[in-house]
Parts: C-alpha cells; sequence; structure tokens
C-alpha cells in the first residue's frame, strides 16, 4: 500500500486556478522529486501533501498511522530551544525511557524494589538500546556536522540563528526524527558543496520514503529515483533519476508526435474518401464515416490524440461531452486542419547547474 495516493487533485484561491487533475502514489521507500515550470504549484502541492493546506477538490489517502516530516523552503517555528535541545526532541520518547531505566536503576539499590525493578529493566534495556538508546547523542552530533554546523553552535539558542541556519537546524531534526515520509521543499538552498553531498549520502542510505521539490538537478541525479513531472494537464511519472528523466521526456514528446502526425494523416485520408463518396453509390457508407470522424475529431480536440487511443467509446464520452450529430465535409476538413501538436516541446525548467 503507497503512503499517500491521490486522485484529481486541484487548487484554487478565489477565482484563481493554481493546479488540478493532479494524481499520484508515494509509495514506501521512494525517492520522489517534482518538476515542473516556476509558479505551476510545486510547494502549494507539497504543503497540501503534509496535511498544512486543503485541496480545493479531488481525494487525498494517508496510510493509517503515516509519520511525515515536512522542511518548508525557510522554517519559520519559533523556539527558545538550543540548536542541541530542538534536535533532542526527535528523542523524546526515547529519553522517556532512558529516564525510567535510570529510575529502575536507583530502586534496585533497595531490596524491597529490587526484584521487580530488575524484572522491568530486563524488559525494557533491550528495547532501549535496539532503538538506539545509546547512541541518540552521537547521532546528533553526525547530523549537525553533515549539516555544517561546529560544535560551538551546539548551544546556541534558535533566536539568535540566521533564517537559512534554523532551516538547517528543522532539517536535522526531521532527519533524527525517522519519519515514514519526508516532504522536502528546496532541501538545499541553505546548503554549501560538503552538506549537499553529505544529505545525498544519508538519504541514499536511509529507509524511508521521500518526495523533493529541488531546482539543483545534480541533487536530484543522486537521489531520486522516480521523477513527478508537473504541468497545467496534471502529473506525468518518470523512472529514473533527472538524466534518466531528461532523456525519457524527449523520447516521449517524440513518440507523441509521431502519434499526432500519424493520426491526422489517418483522418485526413478518410476525409478524402467521404468527399468522393458522399454523393455516390457509397453515400451511406460515407455518411456513417462522416458520423464516427465527426466525434473523433471532438474528442481530439478535447482530450488530445494519446488520450483517445486504444479506448472504447463509451470510456471517452465518460470524460468529455461529444456531440452526436455529424460535422459537414467542409467543417470536418476545417477543424481537422486547424488540430496542432500537443502542447508544444518540454518546458525548460531552470534547474541550478552547481559544479
Amino acid at each position: 500500500m503507497s503512503l499517500i495516493s491521490t486522485t484529481g487533485l486541484a487548487k484554487s484561491y478565489g477565482p484563481n486556478d493554481i493546479f488540478s487533475g493532479i494524481s499520484l502514489t508515494i509509495p514506501h521507500g521512494a525517492r520522489t522529486a517534482i518538476v515542473g515550470p516556476n509558479g505551476i504549484g510545486k510547494t502549494t502541492l507539497l504543503r497540501i501533501l503534509a496535511g498544512v493546506e486543503t485541496p480545493s477538490a479531488g481525494q487525498m489517502h494517508h496510510a493509517r498511522s503515516l509519520s511525515i516530516g515536512y522542511l518548508t523552503q525557510e522554517a519559520n517555528f519559533e523556539s527558545s530551544h538550543t540548536l542541541w535541545d530542538e534536535c533532542l526532541q526527535a528523542f523524546a520518547g526515547l529519553r522517556e525511557q532512558e529516564a525510567e531505566l535510570a529510575r529502575l536503576e536507583t530502586a534496585m539499590s533497595d531490596p524491597d524494589l529490587a526484584e521487580e525493578a530488575l524484572s522491568r529493566y530486563g524488559r525494557l534495556q533491550p528495547e532501549f538500546e535496539r532503538q538506539g538508546g545509546y547512541t541518540y547523542p552521537t547521532r546528533i552530533r553526525q547530523v549537525l556536522t553533515g549539516l555544517g554546523f561546529d560544535p560551538g553552535e551546539h548551544e546556541i539558542s534558535l533566536q539568535y540563528l540566521s533564517g537559512g541556519q534554523r532551516t538547517r537546524a528543522l532539517l536535522a531534526r526531521l532527519l533524527l526524527s525517522d519519519p515514514d515520509l519526508l516532504i522536502l521543499d528546496e532541501p538545499t538552498n541553505h546548503l554549501d558543496i560538503e552538506a549537499v553531498e553529505w544529505l545525498e549520502g544519508y538519504l541514499s542510505q536511509w529507509k524511508g520514503a521521500a518526495l523533493i521539490v529541488s531546482h539543483d538537478r545534480y541533487f536530484l541525479d543522486k537521489v531520486a529515483d522516480h521523477i513527478l513531472e508537473m504541468s497545467r494537464a496534471g502529473m506525468e511519472t518518470y523512472r529514473g533519476n533527472y538524466s534518466a528523466y531528461v532523456q525519457q521526456r524527449i523520447q516521449r514528446w517524440d513518440l507523441r508526435r509521431q502519434l499526432f502526425e500519424t493520426e491526422k494523416e489517418r483522418l485526413e485520408k478518410e476525409l478524402e474518401y467521404i468527399r468522393r463518396n458522399i454523393s455516390g453509390q457509397r453515400t451511406l457508407q460515407a455518411k456513417g464515416k462522416l458520423r464516427r470522424l465527426s466525434r473523433q475529431i471532438e474528442a481530439i480536440e478535447k482530450l488530445g490524440v494519446e488520450a483517445v487511443q486504444g479506448r472504447s467509446w463509451s470510456e471517452i464520452s465518460g470524460e468529455a461531452d461529444i456531440a452526436v450529430h455529424s460535422m459537414s465535409v467542409d467543417e470536418a476538413t476545417r477543424r481537422v486542419r486547424s488540430l496542432r501538436e500537443p502542447s508544444g516541446r518540454p518546458p525548460a525548467l531552470h534547474l541550478n547547474l552547481k559544479v
């Protein structure tokens, strides 16, 4: 079962439509990147998937007990904790166990309490160790160092850190929390090259899933195994990292152009047959072809060539309101000539080319 699945998500603010028709799934353990032109609504979509905003339409399902760690582009959380104490919040449950074990150790020195305390200690201690109870301070130091914090900054209050430092602090806490799904909006914005490389390595070893928006194509090359391209038409899935996605999107465009040209040529041949026979001995056959052709032209105009290929008429008519009347031969000819290739070349994504 997927961690998150959506069908037909849409978001509007008053009369302004941000996006629509977004259907996606986030599997367990996936490293998924969302790409698309600036202003397409990627950050808004992340906020919806994280539960910060609600969609205007569509359906969204979260797996039961799903835990999400959400990194915004600029962390705006307020906290009086030091950097170290903020990271300790990721281990609140573990530290409660630690305190209980310490209490039991004290109780074991009392002859009246020793037997019960020893029994309970024996049950709790292995689980505490399995969950990293003896290593979490080391994990905190490793993550903070990896994200570019010096040891001297560990005891600084978050109130005195810059916006970029607070964002890195939030990222550290999220990584240490081990959520089922990390949702990261431009996670490399405030990282130097060494920290980016460390994060790449961390995510490659991490067992949870990640959903990432980033303009750093080299970062996506290292961490992503699926790419979701977001456009006005919806969402399209590509397997592999960013480099694989670049190749696949060009290949898909070429295939769609070939399909369009082949289908348009077929329609023109059908029209030529109809034109020759509409008033002759085969007039009934020609008129039947014209009725079918009229529906096909309108379906292509509304849904596109690719959407109608290999589908029954009942499926097509369920997605679009198609008129049942026949066009005239002249109208059909004009509308076939007016058909255009789908959506042009793939849009430029303005991704960083860091070296």
